[in-house]
């Protein structure tokens, strides 16, 4: 009997999650966030280090923006059928010169030109490592896995950015990206280490980008992809005018703050939830959405009123790349990588519309028409939602 028992209990599927492999992910996912946003808490020192004016160093963003965008599809199109722990190092060391070119940058273009290439390993990473992370853990686990790999996302916009910033300000902000690029070789020798591999997809499973996006869902999810990452684009990056315009008594560095610590909060709660209740998270945040545009709308000079919005749209953003992306892995199923390329295009499509549209509110309406725009956003949003019951954001899963 005992050893029937033992044999027995050694078949059984290991079901543990594989969390120091899914901190390696989690950490190359920060690394990515830090590199797209430090440049905008240091843009005074790095135009006064390099010679030119604030807004041209401030391109360093778009140049980033750009290369994720142009990349991502290509950079999947590529590496499909290429093993996923060789393509993570890869990607990983392509940060690494990135950051280290430009800490020792002597001019703009020099800057310009590795922002992109740091970009367009962006674009590779986000592809591949929401489809790795969900492949390294047991199938029931998938959603929780990915939730741990996209924290990063949360604690960089929280603790790494402002760190950076701060860093910048005291060291300069060449040792900020110096510093970055030491990060990056640790996180690099932890993933050889400690990270197993998986096969890439075979050739026979692989459709074309436009058969993967006509796949029942997909396109559903895309659209609220780029509907509910604009409403949320259009109020963090314009959150400074907000601010003062609303005559509210927050810096926007401390809202950005709280709004990054609610977003920790936002991705626990999605991966606690994520394999059991997906359809209902994503209702839920996408609604949280509508909350705080409303309760932004009537702040009317109340920072409390305002400090809680900030806490409902951190909560709600903190869980939605993961909803969206177990929302686009369960539609593609073997085309994950690809329909996941797609997402990061939407989502970097509507970090540039919000750029263009809320510059055209801000300035010719005023910062308040913000929440408005978020508020009818998140409603359209709300509303794709529920039409994509039957083929997106399927759940149980």
């Amino acid at each position: 009997m005992t050893a029937t028992s033992v044999t027995s209990a050694s078949t059984q599927p290991d079901t543990r999650l594989p969390l120091a492999a899914l901190a390696v992910m989690a950490s190359t996912i920060f690394i990515v966030i830090m590199t797209e946003t430090m440049p905008a808490g240091l843009l005074p020192q790095i135009a006064g280090g390099i010679g030119v004016s604030v807004g041209a160093a401030g391109q360093l963003v778009s140049a980033y923006a750009i290369g994720t965008v142009l990349a991502a599809i290509p950079a999947i199109v590529m590496t499909r059928g290429v093993r996923r722990k060789p393509l993570l190092v890869i990607g990983l060391s392509g940060f690494l010169v990135a950051n280290t070119v430009t800490a020792l940058a002597p001019d703009l273009a020099v800057a310009l030109v590795v922002r992109f290439i740091a970009g367009a390993f962006s674009g590779l990473l986000w592809g591949m490592l929401a489809g790795y992370a969900m492949r390294i853990a047991a199938p029931e686990r998938a959603g929780r896995a990915l939730a741990i790999a996209m924290s990063g996302t949360p604690v960089a916009l929280a603790a790494g950015t402002p760190l950076g910033t701060w860093l910048g300000s005291v060291a300069g902000w060449r040792w900020t990206f110096a510093a970055m690029s030491v990060l990056i070789a640790l996180v690099a020798v932890a993933a050889l280490a400690i990270v197993p591999d998986v096969p890439g997809q075979e050739a026979h499973t692989r459709l074309p980008f436009a058969a993967v996006l006509r796949l029942p869902g997909v396109a559903t999810i895309l659209a609220v992809v780029f509907v509910w990452m604009l409403a949320h684009n259009l109020m963090y990056a314009y959150i400074a005018p907000y601010l003062q315009q609303s005559h509210l008594h927050l810096r926007p560095d401390v809202a950005l703050v709280v709004f990054g610590i609610a977003a920790i909060g936002g991705i626990w709660v999605t991966g606690a939830l994520v394999d059991r209740m997906m359809r209902r998270l994503v209702l839920a945040g996408v609604s949280l959405f509508i909350v705080a545009g409303v309760l932004l709308l009537a702040t009317q000079g109340s920072t409390p009123l305002a400090i809680l919005a900030i806490v409902l749209w951190g909560v709600a953003f903190g869980g939605s790349a993961t909803q969206l992306q177990t929302a686009t892995g369960d539609a593609a199923g073997e085309n994950a990588d690809a329909a996941i390329a797609l997402v990061t295009t939407a989502f970097n499509l509507a970090i540039f519309a919000a750029g263009a549209v809320g510059g055209i509110l801000v300035d010719g309406v005023g910062a308040r028409s913000l929440p408005v725009a978020m508020i009818v956003l998140a409603a359209v949003a709300l509303v794709a939602v529920g039409f994509g019951r039957h083929a997106a954001f399927r759940s149980p899963r």
